[in-house]
């Protein structure tokens, strides 16, 4: 079955462009606290608002806001702290043991107690379901979980001191359901969620029309790490296409927009009067992967210095300033710079910028003849509009050496996303959000062990399959070193260990870390301080 991470799921519905505000019945006056009501303006669309079906950032977006979840990170911080929770930690007498302690008086809004037993319910389900579109890969380190009684979760984990689990209680895995109205067995579709009201999250959905809008009110019973919302109503539209909600911004027909504008886009809104462009780290990759079976090359030998030939010809500097207008920053390690532990083990192994004579003597040495001719994929429509540039400069600087001829295609996403895993593409475009602002979630996706029924790396490049010249067991005890590696310092020299090695054999090849970017009227706060690592836009954090 094949795994949609963030970075890759399926968008599968469309918005209805120009809908008016007043289809869902809200008003600019209609506010809370702070005054007015806010309107939000995205592209992204919703999936499922029920966790168990939906692994992308639309409904991740929604789910932010109307879910709890046991743990999770404030507004500016990628600290963990308790949301329904009270407190979590490992047992001491039992490290694969991780226990969670339930807050007392938690409710969801429809009037049902929220307590230990829902939590269960809710991690079960999404394993048992197993939602193709879903985030059941995030639970791969969860032997089982159980409710020794109403306050009280334990998790059994696969591993002792997994350092990472704690944080996959805050991804798309986490939100805690309402046992008494989601059914065990399938995902409930999101008109029927909207009617349980089975929230207890900052915020819950007083009227939805599916990418279309959403009106979300404050939850006055919501405890937890985001405190009381400020504005009482906070309305999202859904729009087809960046160019509309551009329009929308600038005729200040949304207070907000966040997501996803096209660089252009936002160097144009930056001269306007009486908006603000806001920057935040975000943590969203850009690399090129290499199908290791079909890739050019006569041996493993050839392959490999093909993929360092062509880490040798890039220039990352270019593309983030000519092509992104520097909303995007050069990558040197699959691990972003901001996040504990990142290297630039590609800027150490292959330079800063293009070097011919580093890429012909990598060719050379392996009999490689050339131009070798790359057949590289990339997708139009997923990763933004900016796709189509940004490869044809990629294709312009391989070509640039006279030791490349490039065969650049284009597909769309709904074939895209079937083909490459069907080792359909030799070299190809994908792109990465963060689950959770962790080291290990930019290289344990990429880099674990890979079985012959496509479990394990998401990417399905064949790297580190199991049984075969790709294999690297070496790399698995790595990714499990740092996993388990409770002390900080030693975790960070695993972690560089890690990203050498990958340097070293190159299976993949960063280009780009982009940053997150949300416009704003200048009525709004708070809209900096969500922009965070941690990849929540949180309407708690915005006033007018």
């Amino acid at each position: 079955m094949k795994n949609f991470r963030r970075g890759t799921a399926i968008i599968a519905a469309s918005a209805l462009a120009g809908i008016t505000l007043a289809a869902c019945g809200q008003s600019k006056d209609d506010g809370g606290d702070s005054g007015s009501g806010i309107v939000v303006g995205t592209t992204d669309k919703v999936v499922s608002i029920d966790p168990a079906g939906s692994y992308d950032n639309g409904s991740l977006n929604v789910q932010t806001q109307v879910y709890q979840y046991l743990l999770n990170f404030p507004a500016g911080s990628t600290e963990l702290t308790p949301d329904a929770a009270e407190k979590c930690d490992f047992d001491t007498e039992d490290p694969t043991k991780y226990v969670c302690t339930m807050k007392d008086g938690l409710k969801f809004a429809n009037g049902n107690e929220l307590t230990a037993s829902d939590v269960v319910f809710s991690y079960t389900r999404i394993g048992k379901i197993n939602d193709p579109n879903g985030p059941a890969s995030l639970l791969g380190a969860m032997k089982s979980v159980e409710a020794t009684d109403d306050k009280t979760v334990t998790f059994t984990l696969n591993a002792a001191n997994d350092q990472t689990f704690p944080q996959v209680l805050v991804t798309s895995a986490g939100p805690i359901v309402d046992e008494e109205t989601y059914p065990a067995d399938k995902v409930l579709d999101d008109d029927a969620a909207v009617k349980a009201n089975g929230f207890s999250g900052p915020y819950t959905i007083s009227k939805y029309s599916k990418n279309q809008l959403a009106e979300f009110k404050a939850n006055p019973d919501y405890d937890g790490t985001y405190g009381k919302a400020q504005t009482k109503t906070v309305t999202m539209k859904y729009e087809a296409k960046p160019e509309n909600l551009k329009l929308d911004i600038q005729n200040k027909d949304v207070d907000v927009a966040y997501r996803s504008l096209t660089p252009t886009d936002i160097a144009d809104l930056e001269k306007e009067d009486g908006l603000t462009v806001h920057n935040g780290p975000g943590g969203e990759l850009r690399y090129i992967t290499f199908n290791l079976k079909t890739m050019p090359g006569d041996d493993p030998e050839q392959k490999l210095a093909i993929r360092k030939a062509m880490a040798s010809s890039v220039d990352r500097a270019e593309l983030a300033s000519q092509v992104y207008k520097d909303t995007f920053t050069p990558a040197y390690s699959m691990v972003p710079d901001g996040q504990v532990g990142a290297t630039e083990s590609f800027k150490d192994a292959y330079g800063e910028t293009a070097d011919k004579a580093a890429a012909k003597k990598f060719l050379d040495d392996a009999g490689v003849k050339t131009p070798v001719t790359i057949k590289l994929q990339y997708n139009p429509d997923h990763y933004g509009s900016s796709s189509a540039e940004e490869y044809a400069a990629v294709k312009r600087q391989l070509e640039a050496t006279d030791l490349f001829k490039v065969d650049l295609q284009s597909t769309e996403w709904v074939t895209y996303s079937e083909e490459y895993p069907a080792d359909a593409y030799p070299v190809f475009q994908l792109g990465w959000f963060p689950d959770f602002p962790d080291a290990d979630n930019y290289l344990s996706p990429f880099l674990s062990p890979y079985s012959k029924d496509k479990s394990g790396n998401f990417t399905n490049s064949h790297y580190n399959e199991e049984g075969t010249d790709f294999e690297d067991k070496e790399m698995s005890k790595l990714l499990d070193a740092e996993r388990t590696e409770s002390d900080k310092a030693a975790r960070e020299a695993t972690l560089k260990e890690i990203q050498d090695r990958l340097a070293d054999q190159v299976p993949y090849l960063p280009l780009l870390t982009g940053s997150q970017v949300a416009i704003a009227t200048d009525e709004i706060k708070g809209v900096k301080d969500t922009l965070d690592p941690s990849f929540k836009f949180r309407f708690t954090s915005l006033t007018k």
